[in-house]
């Protein structure tokens, strides 16, 4: 193993913890201020991917089709809020749950009729394509230090957000207390749909980035959607600082026991058992370390904590 490999590893595991990040803190923001299970959330980074994919193609310009493909998902989030999630999100989690399982197959079978089953491509601008070189033997793209950079810059604007503007003092206030800012005349019925609708927001900025890497198509949020549910059970349900720190953490196992665990089981038995049980070992991880963190701490790692916002 070199240490430019694992360099390189290294990176893409904070990559993809960056793009869960970014679903995650939307769906822990719905889940622990609204207190609403969206199993469509993942639909919502999918359609990000679809609508910014479609602008660039349509504008020709990469940064007006991703500020389109955001006010698309925005627009989106407050449509799904104001039409169908309004109406759930005082009945109990089984309903909610087969709601937004419905969200998923009816808005994934529309998308699959409208552009098809085959990927759609998303171009980026000249600047953005190749590698830099970070290191003597290691050339790294840079679009995925933009996509880590932005997720960086996203995380630290939510911290801002929610601990330092009146805005998040609502969130927080709303996230423990709904009744009692209810009763001081905040509108939390409005506080719920904009939280909704930057959620949304958040979870289409996800699969614009991540569309360059990653194949656009109609299923593309299913696989995120476990993973941002892993992220959030481990960081704490509410805690969006835990959502970023078990992000990063899911996103470094994943990659680095994907890439490294058949060659660590070569070292203890043979070659042909290393290869058999390295990749279920690696597809196993992340949910042996979420089972580990619910038995010694069931709430999660950060809920409790002042973790910019917390469950009620």
């Amino acid at each position: 193993m070199s240490f430019t490999l694992l360099a390189v590893q290294i990176l893409n595991g904070l990559q993809l913890g960056v793009i869960l990040f970014l679903v995650a803190a939307g769906l822990t923001l719905v889940f622990g201020v609204m207190d609403f299970v969206n199993l469509a959330h993942g639909v919502q980074y999918m359609l990000g991917a679809y609508l910014t994919a479609v602008a660039v193609a349509a504008t020709g310009h990469f940064g007006l089709g991703l500020a389109a493909g955001l006010v698309g998902s925005l627009a989106l989030g407050f449509a799904f809020e104001v039409l169908l999630f309004r109406h759930l999100t005082r009945r109990d989690h089984l309903e909610q749950v087969l709601a937004t399982f419905a969200v998923i197959l009816i808005v994934t079978d529309l998308v699959r009729m409208i552009f098809g089953p085959a990927p759609l491509p998303l171009r980026l601008p000249e600047l953005f394509t190749g590698s830099i070189r970070m290191m003597p033997g290691l050339a790294y793209p840079i679009w995925r230090l933009v996509v880590i950079g932005a997720g960086l810059a996203v995380a630290f604007l939510l911290w801002v957000l929610i601990t330092r503007t009146r805005t998040g003092m609502l969130l927080r206030a709303g996230s423990t207390h709904p009744e009692m800012v209810s009763a001081l005349g905040v509108d939390i019925d409005r506080v719920f749909l904009f939280v909704f609708a930057f959620g949304a927001m958040l979870a289409g900025f996800a699969g614009a980035m991540a569309g360059p890497i990653l194949s656009i198509e109609p299923a593309m949020g299913d696989n995120v959607l476990i993973l941002a549910f892993v992220v959030i059970v481990i960081g704490g349900i509410g805690a969006v600082r835990g959502a970023l720190v078990a992000s990063l953490i899911v996103g470094l196992v994943d990659t680095l026991g994907r890439a490294f665990a058949t060659d660590l089981l070569r070292l203890v038995v043979d070659r042909s058992a290393a290869a058999q049980a390295g990749p279920a070992i690696a597809s196993m991880a992340i949910y042996v370390f979420m089972a580990a963190v619910l038995i010694f701490k069931p709430t999660g790692l950060f809920t409790g904590e002042r973790a910019w916002t917390r469950t009620r």
